[in-house]
C-alpha cells in the first residue's frame, strides 16, 4: 500500500495572474506557500484538507476539465459574499434529493466548482464511534 503524506489538485491556468486573483482575493483561500517568481509562478493554496496549486501556464484547457468540492459552514452566507466579490454564480443555493445544499461557480477558466454545505441532519455527519 502507497503511504501518502499529502496531496493537492494542479491547476494550470491560461492566465495564472487573473487565476491567482479568483482564488486569493475573490475566493479568499489562504496561501500555504508560493515558490519560482514572474508571472507563471507556483502558489499552494489551502483547501480545507488539501490543497490547490496554481502554477505554470497551459494555452489549451485539460479535458475533461477538473471539477473542485469544496465544502462550506453556510452556502447562502457564501453566496453573498461571492456575489458581493463579483463572482459569476452558475447556480444558485439548491438542496439537492440527496440532501445536500449545494451551489455552482466557476473559475476564470471555467474550472467547475461546487460549493457545499452539509447539513447538519444528513448522514455525511455520522461518524461511527465518534
Amino acid at each position: 500500500m502507497v503511504h501518502v503524506l499529502s496531496s493537492r489538485t494542479l491547476l494550470r491556468p491560461a492566465d495564472p495572474e487573473r487565476s491567482r486573483a479568483f482564488y486569493g482575493e475573490q475566493l479568499g483561500l489562504a496561501v500555504y506557500r508560493e515558490f519560482g517568481t514572474g508571472p507563471e509562478r507556483g502558489t499552494v493554496y489551502f483547501l480545507g484538507g488539501g490543497f490547490l496549486e496554481v502554477s505554470g501556464r497551459s494555452d489549451t484547457p485539460p479535458s475533461p476539465p477538473p471539477r473542485l468540492w469544496l465544502q462550506v459552514a453556510d452556502v447562502s452566507a457564501a453566496h453573498d459574499e461571492l456575489l458581493a466579490k463579483g463572482v459569476e454564480i452558475v447556480r444558485p443555493p439548491v438542496k439537492e434529493p440527496w440532501g445536500l445544499v449545494e451551489m455552482w461557480i466557476a473559475d476564470p477558466d471555467g474550472t467547475e466548482i461546487v460549493l457545499v454545505e452539509v447539513p447538519t441532519e444528513h448522514p455525511l455527519r455520522y461518524r461511527p464511534g465518534i
